[in-house]
C-alpha cells in the first residue's frame, strides 16, 4: 500500500516567519492567518491552533507583533495581531537566512 505524506514539520523559526510575513500584508486574527497560509501555499501548509497560537504568543512576547480585540466579519469577538517596526526587521532577517537554508538544501540535493 503506497505510503500517505503526512503535513511536512516546519524548520524552526519557520512557522514565525510566515505569520510576520502574512501579517506585513495586514493585521489579520488568528483563523484567518492560518487559512492565509494554507489558500496562498495551496494546501501545502496548514498550521493547527497547538502551533499557531503559541507562535502568536511568542511574537508578542518578542515584541514582534501587538495585538488587540475586534469583531470579525461573521461578526465573532476576536484578537487582531498587527505587524511592528521591529517585527518588520525581524521578517527581513528570517527572509535573508531562510533564502540562504534553502540555497545551501538545494546545493547538496543537485550534488551528485
Amino acid at each position: 500500500m503506497p505510503k500517505v505524506n503526512p503535513a511536512p514539520d516546519f524548520l524552526p523559526g519557520t512557522l514565525e516567519m510566515l505569520i510576520l510575513k502574512t501579517l506585513s500584508r495586514a493585521s489579520n486574527h488568528g483563523w484567518g492567518i492560518a487559512q492565509h497560509i494554507q489558500q496562498t501555499s495551496q494546501d501545502a501548509l496548514k498550521i493547527g491552533e497547538g502551533s499557531l497560537y503559541p507562535a502568536l504568543q511568542r511574537l508578542l512576547l518578542n515584541e514582534f507583533v501587538e495585538a488587540e480585540w475586534g469583531v470579525t466579519e461573521n461578526n465573532r469577538r476576536a484578537r487582531y495581531y498587527r505587524i511592528t517596526a521591529a517585527g518588520r526587521k525581524q521578517l527581513e532577517a528570517e527572509t535573508r537566512d531562510f533564502a540562504f537554508l534553502l540555497a545551501g538544501i538545494a546545493r547538496v540535493m543537485e550534488a551528485s
